[in-house]
């Protein structure tokens, strides 16, 4: 489970968010492209774009539950 006191500064604020247990698997970048991106330098995804419509919303929940390290949280800001 993704640990708020854990979660990458660069997550945007909102309910979604990335900790330091993400290991670069690309897996929420391909599930949630609109809403997840990479850190080139650090190597690790997070939050770049809370969702804003009923499809975003599927996609980041579906990147969540497939988060093979369970490194994406939903109890951020405004959750």
């Amino acid at each position: 489970m993704a640990d708020i006191a854990n979660r990458y500064p660069d997550n945007t604020q909102g309910k979604y968010f990335v900790d330091n247990q993400c290991i670069d698997c690309d897996l929420c970048r391909e599930t949630a492209p609109d809403n997840f991106t990479r850190n080139d330098d650090g190597g690790f995804s997070f939050v770049y774009k809370q969702p804003s419509t009923p499809e975003q919303e599927v996609q980041c929940k579906e990147a969540m539950e497939g988060c093979p390290v369970e490194a994406i949280g939903n109890g951020g800001d405004a959750a």
